[in-house]
């Protein structure tokens, strides 16, 4: 049986010390840790006392002098860190990490447990430690900081930009440190092409009642939660750095290029051998702690739609017009009568975005991906007429309010709408109510939720970053259907064709032909089964008639992680869990077992987002089991880690419970009526297909789709207040 509370405390034990580590202070000045030397036998029947190893800050101190002979950190000055110099202090702790982990022969357990505990302040590392980790003062406000911190008022770092993601086990390196995970017989494992075109070959099954919807609003929603941070092409800025064509001696040091076998069905035929995939950058911890290889979040670890506002205060700057509380637009079709695209996208054009020649503009939004193909876009266009359509509304009710005011509103009324339809509509289709309850993340239908725990870390789990959430990834389709308003279907265009060239939402009417497409449109299945769309032709460029690998580039980012294999998250889960392949008889199809044998030793290699996408969904349910269970804790830490989570009372963020009242009214299908110009009838929930009795399709303007009563966001101010004192002292 899944249990959320098995997930709470496997990670409460990894954050706390255990009964064979101590922290020092308490027992003497000299050492930064003390590390017990446990003997092999039965405390009770021969009772020991083990002797205690110190490490001492001197200790540390000549490991950091050691590890900045080999690394250079570059400290901002003005304290705004980028990526890479959040990376440098991560090699060196990693460095230092690995030193102490040799002299003192540290076990994987004193590795994983013991170092993190360790006191850094205390010795040299607070030289380079990012003043964000170790020296951030809050207040409680009413409005999110842009960038995460100070979300929770005792740990400012959680949830907040570049944490390190969490984990709910311990990572499976090969040297207990950060080499990448190998087979557990210490064999190497197949590569992560063979995986691919073995396990997930495209056979093009068909899911019975999910939409498209459900792949843009998951992507939609995967772009909030977790991008990786990684060395990036100096061109491209959201490219892996080039690794297969250059010598050894030009390589970047992270690279880890994916191998393609000689004899590769569709590759061998273009000569490619070999595809581009470099490294995480490895994290800093918070207060620099010391411990293995983990790697960081470059976005929030909450839901706070940074997709819409980015993540950073200047940034959001960037994005906003500077008057009633707008974000930028593109008029292109004002001439039209018709509503505007995303601003274009002018300082680095070529930022993800493939472009034919100088004239040709892709987007800007608050996330770098919003390129990454044309549907996505659409999700980013939408959510950001969205914000616009509401602060003006706003400023109508309160006139009196300025732009920052308008702008802070209606971004936190946007925030509501995503977390509720992420909970109300896309969980349930994913998970199964099921599930949810059995996870506690069913919304309340009246009333507040009272759920906010702060010793919850919302932080993104490394295994929902790399693998589970991943499973959209078996949904996608070969192509992406354009539909009428009168729902019939015009035409549609490969998938690989629409990857980083959103150009046709330039043509007046299009883009609400595509998301009549997305409502219309049936999913694949949730299986093994993977299109070639993304398996031989991902990011494919002009002229060329191949792409990448998404399946084998998944399976390398696992391994990097270091993510134990799929059968130790299914023994997590409380699930069947055998060494046997006969054991998987019964959890995924009797094919995909037989396939896995031929090129798998063992049944613990097998890679996790393989084996999750391989499961039988649970009933109600459009996943197996051990995604779903990762998939629930996720979603239970958002929202109980979330001091700002829509539905609480009692903090300066809280809506009315009439304004919560409003927001819960919200659906998918009004905010897609409210925002573009052509769709006049929409199916009630728009990612399961429609259906006569109980997903219909009714007109935007019927009573069944209601919209906000932005009146009880009426603010009087203190004129008004006065006002209603004096008429009450009159009568």
């Amino acid at each position: 049986m899944i249990r959320l509370a098995v997930a709470i405390s496997l990670l409460s034990a990894l954050s706390r010390v255990g009964s064979q580590i101590e922290n020092s202070v308490d027992l003497t000045s000299e050492c930064a840790l003390l590390l017990s030397v446990e003997s092999n036998v039965i405390p009770a029947a021969f009772p020991y006392s083990a002797p205690q190893t110190c490490i001492t800050v001197d200790a540390v101190n000549q490991a950091y002098l050691d590890a900045r002979k080999r690394i250079q950190v570059e400290v901002p000055p003005d304290g705004n860190w980028n990526h890479k110099q959040i990376a440098s202090v991560g090699e060196l702790l990693l460095d230092v990490s690995t030193q102490l982990a040799k002299t003192y022969g540290m076990s994987v357990e004193d590795i994983e447990k013991g170092l993190p505990q360790m006191d850094t302040s205390r010795t040299m590392i607070q030289e380079v430690c990012p003043a964000y980790l170790s020296d951030v003062t809050c207040h409680p406000g009413k409005y999110r900081r842009h960038d995460g911190l100070c979300n929770n008022m005792n740990n400012p770092s959680w949830g907040g930009t570049n944490a390190p993601f969490q984990r709910l086990m311990a990572p499976m390196f090969s040297d207990g440190m950060g080499a990448p995970r190998e087979g557990i017989l210490g064999t190497q494992l197949p590569l992560p092409r063979i995986v691919s075109r073995t396990i997930h070959p495209d056979e093009g099954f068909h899911d019975h009642a999910g939409t498209v919807m459900v792949v843009a609003w998951g992507q939609f929603m995967d772009h909030d939660f977790t991008l990786t941070g990684t060395p990036l092409d100096r061109f491209t800025k959201n490219e892996p750095e080039e690794c297969c064509n250059r010598p050894a001696h030009l390589k970047h040091p992270y690279c880890m290029e994916i191998t393609i076998p000689d004899d590769d069905y569709f590759y061998a035929k273009h000569g490619v051998k070999c595809q581009d995939f470099v490294r995480s950058f490895p994290a800093v911890r918070p207060n620099c702690r010391l411990g293995s290889r983990v790697p960081f979040n470059t976005l929030t670890g909450v839901i706070d739609g940074n997709t819409v506002y980015g993540v950073t205060e200047e940034f959001s700057r960037h994005l906003r017009t500077g008057y009633g509380g707008l974000l930028r637009m593109n008029p292109v079709f004002q001439e039209f009568g018709l509503k505007d695209l995303l601003p274009l996208k002018v300082d680095i054009p070529e930022e993800g975005c493939t472009r034919a020649n100088n004239t040709e503009y892709c987007f800007e939004a608050g996330e770098i991906r919003v390129n990454e193909q044309l549907v996505l876009a659409c999700m980013h266009t939408i959510m950001a007429r969205e914000h616009n359509r509401l602060a003006r509304a706003l400023a109508q009710v309160n006139p009196h309010w300025d732009d920052e005011t308008l702008y802070q509103e209606a971004r936190r009324i946007v925030i509501a709408e995503i977390q509720h339809i992420t909970f109300n509509e896309f969980l349930p289709i994913i998970l199964g109510k099921e599930v949810m309850e059995k996870f506690g993340i069913l919304l309340e239908k009246d009333g507040y939720w009272d759920g906010y725990d702060p010793t919850i870390n919302p932080n993104i789990i490394d295994a929902f970053a790399s693998a589970a959430f991943r499973f959209g990834h078996s949904l996608l389709p070969t192509a992406v259907e354009r539909w009428s308003k009168a729902h019939k279907f015009i035409a549609s265009k490969r998938l690989s064709d629409l990857i980083r060239r959103p150009y046709d939402l330039y043509r007046a009417g299009v883009m609400d032909e595509y998301l009549m497409g997305l409502m219309n449109q049936v999913a694949q299945a949730m299986d093994d089964s993977i299109t070639q769309e993304v398996t031989n032709h991902l990011l494919k460029k002009p002229g060329h008639h191949f792409g990448l690998d998404l399946v084998a580039f998944n399976m390398q980012r696992g391994r990097e992680f270091g993510i134990p294999g799929f059968m130790f998250y299914r023994k997590f889960c409380g699930l069947h869990n055998g060494e046997d392949f006969q054991d998987l008889f019964g959890s995924m199809p009797n094919t995909t077992v037989h396939r896995y044998m031929q090129i798998f030793q063992h049944t613990m290699d097998v890679d996790l987002w393989s084996g999750g996408v391989s499961e039988k969904p649970l009933p109600g349910s459009m996943i197996g089991p051990t995604f779903a269970c990762v998939i629930a804790t996720q979603m239970s830490f958002l929202r109980r880690g979330d001091r700002f989570w829509y539905e609480l009372p009692n903090q300066p963020s809280s809506f009315t419970p009439e304004q919560l009242r409003e927001i819960r009214k919200i659906k998918l299908s009004r905010i897609l009526c409210d925002n573009t110009d052509l769709i006049d009838s929409i199916q009630v929930y728009p990612m399961v297909l429609p259906d006569y009795e109980i997903n219909p399709r009714v007109p935007c303007r019927s009573g069944i789709l209601p919209s906000m009563d932005l009146t009880k966001w009426a603010d009087y101010g203190n004129e008004v207040s006065q006002g209603y004192q004096l008429f009450g002292k009159k009568k």
